[in-house]
C-alpha cells in the first residue's frame, strides 16, 4: 500500500525557455525564488522562478558545459572558494542515459541574487568550482544529487532505469574540489549502499531526483511515481524514515526534480511535452516520525 502526497499547490512555468526543468532548489536567501534548469540543450542558464512559475529571468553559469544537467541543490560552499558565502548552488551535469560517459561533472557556484526583470538572461554568477568525478563500478546514469549541509559532502544516487541495474548512492568528499582557475582531477567516488528499491521503468521506478533537508537530517529521493524519504546515518548511509513511500503517480507527466519547502511539504517540478508547458507542484508527504541526533 502507499500513502498518497496531498497536492496543496499547481502552476505552471511562465518562461518560454523552460522547457525541461530537470532540478529544483529553494533559496533560503531569497524569499519565494526556486532555482531551476533546462536538462539538454540548453546554455548553461540558472532560471530562476516561484511556486507560481513567475519568469525571473536567468544567470549564465560563464566556463560551464551544459551537456546533461540533471539536478541541482544549495549547500555549504566547497572549500575551493576562499571568500565566504552564504551557500552555494550545486549544478549537476552527471545525465548519461546510455552509460558510456568517462567522467561526469559538478559545477558549484556561490548563490547570486535572481535577476530583477523576467526574461533578463544577461547576468552572469561567478566562475564555477569543477569536480569531474567517475564510478569505482563503472559510469551510471545518476539524476538525483544532493549535498550536506553537515560536511559539504557530495551524494549521488544512481537512475537505476537499466534492466537489473541496482539504485546506488555514492559520496565524494569536501576536499575533492578545486578552484575555478585550476584544472581538476578526475576523482573516484565512493559507493555507500544500495537502496532497498526495486527499480522498474514500467513503473516508473526510476530515480529522477534528490534532496536533503536544510538541517541535513532527511533525504528525499523522488522516482516519477513515489517519494521515498530516509535519515542519513554514519558515512551517509540512508535509513528508511517512512515504511512506505508517497505515492505521487499521475500527478506529473515527466517529472523530474524536488526539494524541501519546509519540514514534510515538497516542490517537484516537471519537463514541458507537446502543447503542455512544464509544471510546479506543492505536495505533502509528512515523515512516519521523527529521528534523534545521528
Amino acid at each position: 500500500m502507499f500513502a498518497t502526497a496531498l497536492l496543496l499547490l499547481q502552476a505552471i512555468f511562465q518562461s518560454p525557455r523552460l522547457i525541461e526543468s530537470s532540478g529544483v532548489a529553494v533559496s533560503r536567501a531569497y524569499p519565494d525564488v526556486l532555482w531551476t534548469h533546462n536538462d539538454s540543450g540548453d546554455r548553461p542558464y540558472l532560471y530562476a522562478t516561484d511556486l507560481g512559475g513567475t519568469d525571473r529571468g536567468a544567470l549564465l553559469v560563464p566556463g560551464a558545459d551544459a551537456i546533461d544537467w540533471e539536478d541541482i541543490s544549495l549547500g555549504p560552499c566547497p572549500v575551493a572558494f576562499s571568500l565566504p558565502a552564504s551557500a552555494c548552488v550545486y549544478l549537476a551535469d552527471t545525465g548519461d542515459n546510455l552509460e558510456f560517459r568517462p567522467f561526469v561533472t559538478i559545477y558549484a557556484v556561490p548563490e547570486s541574487p535572481p535577476p530583477e526583470r523576467a526574461s533578463d538572461t544577461s547576468g552572469t554568477t561567478r566562475a564555477p568550482a569543477v569536480l569531474r568525478l567517475r564510478y569505482p563500478d563503472g559510469p551510471h546514469d545518476v539524476e538525483a544529487v544532493y549535498v550536506s549541509p553537515r560536511d559539504t559532502a557530495v551524494y549521488l544516487v544512481s537512475k537505476g532505469a537499466t534492466r537489473g541495474s541496482a539504485i546506488r548512492v555514492y559520496r565524494v568528499g569536501r576536499r575533492a574540489w578545486r578552484t575555478p582557475d585550476t584544472t581538476s582531477d578526475i576523482v573516484v567516488a565512493t559507493l555507500v549502499q544500495t537502496l532497498d528499491i526495486r527499480p522498474s521503468s514500467e513503473a516508473g521506478r526510476v530515480v529522477t531526483a534528490g534532496a536533503i533537508r536544510p538541517d541535513g537530517r532527511v533525504v528525499a529521493i523522488r522516482t516519477y511515481t513515489e517519494i521515498y524519504l530516509f535519515y542519513p546515518g554514519v558515512g551517509g548511509r540512508l535509513l528508511a524514515a517512512r515504511e512506505r513511500p508517497c505515492n505521487i503517480a499521475g500527478l506529473e507527466i515527466g517529472g523530474e526534480a524536488i526539494d524541501f519547502l519546509d519540514d514534510s511539504t515538497f516542490v517537484l517540478t516537471s519537463e514541458a511535452g507537446s502543447h503542455r508547458p512544464g509544471t510546479i507542484d506543492t505536495v505533502k508527504c509528512a515523515l512516519s516520525r521523527e529521528h534523534g541526533n545521528q
